[in-house]
Order: C-alpha cells, then structure tokens, then sequence
C-alpha cells in the first residue's frame, strides 16, 4: 500500500503554512529554484536549522555550498516548533552515563552546553530578531518528580557544574506559572525561549549572504551521485542530508531510525493585561513532565502559545484547536472564555533512543535528524557538527553516531501503528 507523501498530505509547499509565527515572521522572499546541472563542494538536503547552520558554517570556511530546500527555508519542524532552546541533551545524564559511559556522558554534556551557546552566539554575530528570551520552567505533574527533579539538580551542579536551575516547590511554581495544577517544578534560567521561525529566516540570511546558493521549491528526488532535483542536479563532493521528520522515503537507512509524528500549537487572542500578568512571571517558558509533553510561552502580545497531543498518522487533525484546546484548559481554566485565534501543527522526528541519529552514508555522505522535541539548539549544532565532518574533523560528529540507533520494528508499514499503541500506554499513564 502506497504511503502519503508527507510532505504534501497536510500543507501546500508554496508558502509557509498558516500559523502566529508565519503571520508575525520578518519578510523573507524566496530564493529560486535549482535549474539546470551545477557543481559544489558541497550539497545541503533540507533548509531547516540543520543545513542551515551546515551551509553557513561550510561557507565561512571557504567552500562552494548548495541548499536545495522541497518547499520554503525554515517550512517544517523548524519554523512550527515550541521554540524553546534547551541546556541539556534528550535524555539526561543518569541515562547518557548507563548507554554510553561517563567519559561520553560528560563530552555529550559540554556538546549540549556548547549548542546552547552557539543559538545565541547566531542570533548577536548576525543580528536575528527572533525574541530570544531567559528561562524555561519544568513542571512536574507527579509529587514524585519533585523530590526526584531536585536531586538531579543537585547532582548536575555537582558532578556537571551546571548551576543554573533552581528547584521550586508547589506554591513558587504556582506564582511562577499562575496555575496551581503541579506538584512543584525546575526552573532553569540556561535554557531559553525564542521564535523559531524568525531563527530560521535570520539562518537563511546569514548563510545567503556568506556565499551559500539557497534554492527553494527544488525537491530532492535522488541524493545520486548527483543530488538530483525536479529541474536541476548538484555534483559534489560532499552530501549533508538534513530532511527529519519530512525525509520520506529518500534515504531508507535514515528512514529506518528517525519516526516522523506530528505535534500542534494553539495561540490564544491577545490576553488582557490582568489575565496576562499571573503567567508564566518573569517572560519564562514552560513545559511539564508528560510523556507526551505539554508546553508554552507566551508572546510579546501577550497571546499564549500552548502546545500538546501528538498524532501518529500522516494527517493532521481537522480541528486542533479541538486537540489542544482541552489540554490548555486543563491547566488554565482561567482561560476557558478565550477564543483561540491560530492553530497548527507540523512534523517532527524521532528515534527509539530519543536521542539524535548522526549517520555516516558513505564516505561523503553524512546525516543528522530525529531530534525527538529537542531540535532548537540541538539541530543548530548538528549542522556546524557536519560541516565539522567534512572540513576533517569528524569526532565531535561521531560521538553522535556512536550512540545506539535501532531501527524501528516491523517496517514502513507497521512501525506507526505500534508507536501509536505504545504511546496510548504512556498517554494513560499520565492521567494515573
């Protein structure tokens, strides 16, 4: 049976899908096509944060770079997402020490750290308007996290020197999110919040102007050699494919470790400055402990954007407002009269480990996707880990691609499926 072509089952390729962030995003006009046969150094699959940072890392160093993008720079996971900027790895350290060691754990640590900083290092180097703001809190829905949450603060500050969270209890992250639906929270002011979209098309700028050819509309039909596209190739030496979640069927090997699913966002009418003021103080965002997670921030007009519920068939829902909507009540019933004014949702990745799958195709060819969640700071410094790998200097890069990646059981055909039964499980786990 012939599976949708996930690129085209939920949105139109010509523009950016209607959310907040493609209605509030800085003017950005298209970059033309691939036409014809052209030659490169390098070739970049996919303009989300990954090629991106790649293609610009690659050209500040001198080589001849081609983006080939199917739809706009920054169209999928990258300009939808939560847009909150991580200070840690997918999994934590407890877990990174058992898979990998504790020489790994700690160099995948200061990895994590250094992706962080290189978000913000972009956003000052290339002046990128995008609101990068301090502060995520963690809130745990279960008592039992709160003690658990602590001693893993402990624990980093004193086997990681990470200082940067502070351990809250019910009442202070009751007056921190204005809502008393948890039991007590983390908040770390290493972690950050942005607009991803506007991130994205400031990547794309830099890139652009440091010499990087951008095509958009230039769907990968081959990755060859030569790439080839639907009016053009690319021969180079070296091959980045960067596609997650909107990979397809182009690279099996990439498919078979990197799970697209779907995941959608709401944002509220302008709230009243009285209804705004108890939430989320201090211009942090938040996001609880759910296996399927639920997050928010707000926005400079004061519009809560609110994320939640995940989907594992290619179609989006009819109505995700419908979707998310109970999930944002649930912790602010407050807002049970406000109208919800945008509604989305996009198509991230992910890999049985939750970790990211870096993966060497060839001698020339290299890949990074599934980033289950944690893309932000994670695939920014993916890109600059390729553009590493090919420069000579690939043991950053395959510190990744040393991390166990499984592929997914029973196939195309049968691998959403039972995700969709496992995550069930987790998903009535929470409401225990």
């Amino acid at each position: 049976m012939r599976q949708l072509d996930l690129l085209t089952a939920n949105d139109p390729t010509g523009d950016y899908p209607a959310s907040w962030y493609a209605e509030t995003a800085a003017a950005s006009p298209p970059f033309s096509p691939l036409e014809g046969a052209v030659t490169a150094d390098v070739c970049v699959i996919g303009g989300g944060y990954t090629g991106l940072s790649a293609a610009l890392h690659l050209a500040r160093a001198g080589f001849d770079v081609r983006l080939l993008e199917a739809a706009r720079v920054g169209w999928g996971a990258s300009g939808r997402n939560g847009g909150q900027v991580g200070s840690s790895q997918r999994r934590d350290q407890d877990w990174l020490e058992a898979a990998v060691g504790v020489a790994r754990a700690h160099a995948l640590w200061r990895l994590a750290q250094e992706a962080r900083a290189l978000v913000s290092e972009l956003i000052a180097r290339h002046a990128i308007a995008c609101d990068l703001r301090p502060g995520v809190l963690y809130a745990h829905h279960r008592r039992a996290y709160v003690a658990e949450s602590a001693a893993y603060a402990e624990r980093l500050a004193r086997d990681y020197g990470y200082e940067s969270i502070t351990s809250l209890d019910a009442r202070e992250t009751a007056e921190a999110l204005g809502t008393e639906a948890f039991h007590g929270g983390a908040l770390d002011r290493g972690a950050a919040h942005l607009h991803p979209l506007n991130f994205a098309l400031g990547l794309a700028r830099a890139a652009s102007a440091a010499g990087v050819h951008i095509h958009e509309a230039s769907r990968v039909t081959s990755i060859g050699p030569p790439v080839r596209a639907a009016r053009g190739e690319v021969r180079a030496r070296y091959v980045l494919v960067a596609c997650n979640g909107y990979l397809g069927d182009l690279v099996p090997a990439v498919a078979a470790r990197v799970m697209p699913i779907n995941n959608f966002i709401v944002a509220t009418e302008p709230l009243a400055p009285e209804l705004a003021a108890p939430l989320l103080r201090g211009d942090i965002a938040a996001a609880d402990s759910r296996f399927v997670v639920n997050y928010w921030r707000m926005t400079p007009d004061r519009r809560l954007l609110f994320g939640g519920g995940e989907s594992y068939g290619y179609r989006f829902p009819r109505d995700i407002a419908a979707v998310v909507g109970p999930r944002m009540r649930a912790i602010y019933p407050q807002l049970r009269e406000t109208r919800i004014t945008h509604a989305w949702g996009g198509t991230l990745a992910i890999t049985r480990s939750r970790m990211p799958a870096f993966q060497r195709l060839g001698s020339n060819v290299f890949s990074a996707a599934g980033y289950s969640g944690h893309g932000v700071a994670m695939a920014t410094l993916a890109g600059k880990l390729m553009a590493e790998a090919v420069r000579g200097g690939a043991e950053r890069f395959d510190l990744f691609a040393g991390i166990p990646a499984l592929p997914f059981p029973g196939g195309a055909s049968l691998r959403a499926p039972l995700l969709a039964l496992a995550m069930t499980w987790y998903a009535l786990r929470d409401r225990l």
